[in-house]
C-alpha cells in the first residue's frame, strides 16, 4: 500500500509560479513511476507530467516548457514546478504512483496504469 499526500496548491496570478509536492509512504518509493494529473471542473482528469523510476520524464504538450517534474528519492517526494501559469491551468492536481513497468515513460502517460492516487491539491490561476 502506498499513501500519497500532495501540497503546494493555492491561488496565483497569471504568469506566476507554484511548486507542488507529493510525499509518498508505505513502499519503496524509488522503484515507483510517479505522475501528476489534473482535473478542471466539468472535465476529465488529464495527464500533466510523469517521471520514471530512473528519472526519465515525459509531459503533456500543454505544459511542455512550463512545467517540470522531478523527484527526490531520499525524501520520498515528487515535485511539479509550474511556471508561467495561465487561467487554463486551474484545476485540482493529483499525484499518482505506479508500481511495476515503472521504467517505461509511455506507460506513465495513462491514468489507468496507476495504482495509487493522492487526494489532490487545488491550483487556481487568476487572470
Amino acid at each position: 500500500q502506498v499513501q500519497l499526500v500532495e501540497s503546494g496548491g493555492g491561488l496565483v496570478q497569471a504568469g506566476g509560479s507554484l511548486r507542488l509536492s507529493c510525499v509518498a509512504s508505505g513502499r519503496d518509493f524509488s522503484s515507483a513511476g510517479m505522475g501528476w494529473f489534473r482535473q478542471a471542473p466539468g472535465k476529465e482528469r488529464e495527464f500533466a507530467a510523469a517521471i520514471t523510476d530512473r528519472g526519465v520524464t515525459t509531459s503533456a504538450d500543454s505544459v511542455k516548457g512550463r512545467f517540470t517534474i522531478s523527484r527526490d528519492n531520499a525524501k520520498n517526494t515528487v515535485y511539479l514546478q509550474m511556471n508561467n501559469l495561465s487561467p487554463e491551468d486551474t484545476a485540482v492536481y493529483f499525484c499518482a504512483a505506479k508500481t511495476g513497468y515503472s521504467s517505461i515513460a509511455y506507460y506513465l502517460r495513462s491514468r489507468s496504469n496507476y495504482d495509487y492516487w493522492g487526494q489532490g491539491t487545488q491550483v487556481t490561476v487568476s487572470s
